[in-house]
């Protein structure tokens, strides 16, 4: 037995026990000796008045996490624990031997690709694997991938020793992520839960608590200064940057406690592994970020307009995401002041004190940053400031925008110094989030096989963690041999009979409509193909007549389009479809493999870019 471990993450699922007011391990603990705990959900209040939290611990005997298809969802302070059957003498004592990151993935630092059934043995035979740090699984198909991908996850390896931890030299540093060192350890010492506290007489001896911990694989400390009587002065963490769903952009966005007097909090430090001399590709890569370079940009000139009159040099990217703009920002020199948008001063800022990589994250709704939006281009404008408070001639002020083009996916944007009418250009193009079809039961299962008349939800999905919205039109359903077609809504997105399959209805992202099973005459199997575009934000309704009443579906833009430039677009949509085999009543009594061998086929789903 091991557990699988999430942070600020949840799953849906039956809770059949709650206690408050026990530890993280305890919590855990009581999961492991419960037979029917299949998972744990352990939560804890902020609470600066008081030194012990306020905890919550619920015991759940179904999960959501063991579908591969459930996505969690974001809960503040919360970690989640999952109970998994390991088969692997390799399975340390410690309370969770993995820790799952969604999203992410290896890349380029696979020793092994294997091939398993169960996502089990994926993590087991990392076990038993000598010195595996991660695998990386996909939902389907259970292979160890190396690249990001829709449905993969990462876990990492906790079972193995402080001293295996790293390739190389095992060294704790101030993290560098573009936010002030104050702030990221005002984070730590409100958002982290602490594994452990001491009373150390010094930073060196909480940095060696660290290093020698064996209960857990300590990542992280918060040395909060000398000893005073008897409080604690030295907290461990099992947690570090890379291990928060939002990364860095966590501590940028984080509220500062109702009780804060501006003084530090203490110095806090992170887990970082230095590349071995002998081979340059043995960072970890559970303590390295990728994204970012460590060394800042050193190759601009004081003329170049991206300096000022100090001689300070700018290097300003901007990186276009689903649902903000991050402005990342080195210099050639230490820098001192702050980064905010343009009349958003106190709601929208980083405060930066003497480094030379900084950053500062731009919400794409709301005041709080007050980005425009405008026909898919949203925009804003930010400041580099010296001075606390006072605006000098030597500040650089930038106007950037990102261009979301819904026809090719791919994102543009740039950036110019408004007193520079030189445009300097970047492209970029993620990917937007695929759509798919998925037709659920009442009990909200996903179905292949039904009978005639059973109540299904149809539902067209997106990731809901998007800027996007969806629209559907011009859906069909079709039987097995493609001979027989019968449209059920039209080029609007309107029903063609109400009584069949009623308007489209948004739930979150996703679109649905609640109708009943039917089939064709000659057919058991039923394809359903609709056509799908992106909006930005939620798209509008279409307004539907249907016996003199007026319905609304959501089938169309949120501006509508000339006639003209509807027919060049439909070319660039997306089709979309999934297969269902329904059956007559009494039917379910035949062997399905023998419906699927006769005219009916299996399930399919599948995605076609036009």
């Amino acid at each position: 037995m091991a557990f699988e471990k999430l942070t600020d993450l949840d799953f849906t699922g039956t809770a059949y026990y709650t206690v408050r007011n026990l530890s993280l391990y305890e919590c855990q603990g009581w999961c492991r000796e419960e037979p029917d705990c299949q998972a744990a959900s352990f939560s804890f209040v902020l609470n600066p008045l008081t030194p012990v939290q306020e905890t919550r611990c619920l015991l759940q005997n179904d999960t959501q996490a063991n579908n591969p298809n459930a996505i969690p969802q974001r809960s503040v302070n919360t970690y989640y624990m999952v109970k998994l059957q390991v088969r692997s003498e390799s399975v340390c004592l410690r309370p969770w031997a993995f820790e799952r990151v969604p999203g992410k993935a290896l890349r380029g630092l696979d020793n092994t690709i294997i091939y398993t059934s169960t996502k089990e043995a994926c993590l087991a035979a990392c076990l038993n694997e000598n010195l595996c740090l991660k695998a990386t699984q996909a939902c389907k198909g259970q292979r160890v991938f190396t690249a990001p991908r829709v449905g993969v996850a990462e876990d990492k390896n906790l079972c193995l020793k402080a001293t295996q931890a790293c390739k190389g030299q095992r060294v704790f540093t101030a993290p560098r992520v573009g936010v002030a060192e104050d702030k990221v350890a005002q984070y730590a010492g409100l958002h982290y839960y602490t594994d452990k506290e001491l009373q150390v007489t010094s930073e060196a001896a909480c940095r060696l608590a660290c290093e020698i911990e064996s209960e857990f694989l300590c990542r992280s400390f918060l040395y909060m200064g000398a000893p005073h009587s008897t409080s604690y002065n030295c907290k461990l963490y099992h947690l570090d940057h890379h291990t928060l769903p939002d990364g860095p952009s966590a501590y940028l966005n984080a509220d500062r406690p109702l009780i804060d007097d501006g003084e530090p909090i203490g110095k806090y430090f992170e887990n970082f592994c230095e590349k071995p001399a002998t081979n340059p590709s043995g960072e970890l890569p559970v303590t390295i970020d990728h994204q970012m370079d460590p060394n800042p940009s050193n190759n601009l000139t004081r003329n170049d307009a991206n300096c000022d009159k100090t001689g300070t040099c700018y290097d300003v990217a901007v990186l276009c995401k689903d649902t903000r703009i991050a402005i990342q920002v080195r210099t050639n020199k230490p820098f001192n002041g702050r980064i905010y948008a343009l009349g958003r001063s106190e709601t929208c800022n980083n405060d930066v004190n003497s480094s030379n990589f900084f950053r500062l994250d731009l919400t794409m709704g709301g005041q709080d940053c007050n980005t425009q939006s405008v026909t898919g281009v949203y925009s804003n404008t930010v400041v580099l400031q010296h001075h606390s408070v006072v605006m000098t001639k030597a500040d650089k002020i930038y106007k950037v925008k990102c261009t979301y083009d819904m026809s090719s996916k791919n994102i543009t944007f740039g950036m110019v110094p408004i007193r520079d009418p030189d445009m300097i250009s970047i492209t970029a193009a993620p990917e937007a989030p695929a759509p798919r079809i998925r037709i659920l039961d009442a009990r909200q299962r996903e179905v292949e096989t039904v009978r005639i008349g059973d109540r299904l939800t149809f539902r067209i999905e997106i990731p809901e963690d998007t800027p996007y919205g969806i629209f559907a039109r011009s859906c069909v359903a079709m039987a097995k041999d493609s001979k027989t077609t019968v449209n059920i809504t039209d080029e609007h997105g309107c029903p063609v009979d109400p009584t069949i399959f009623p308007a489209f209805v948004p739930d979150g992202n996703a679109l649905q409509s609640v109708y009943e099973a039917f089939r064709f005459t000659e057919s058991y199997g039923v394809i359903f193909q609709c056509n799908v575009k992106y909006c930005l934000g939620p798209c509008e309704p279409a307004v539907c007549e249907w016996e003199n009443e007026s319905v609304e579906s959501w089938g169309r833009r949120k501006r509508s389009l000339p006639k003209n430039e509807i027919e060049n677009a439909q070319e660039e949509d997306m089709n979309i479809s999934q297969e269902i085999l329904v059956l007559d009543f009494g039917d379910e009594r035949q062997s399905t493999d023998f419906l699927r061998s006769d005219k009916p086929g299996g399930s399919a789903s599948e995605t076609n870019f036009g």
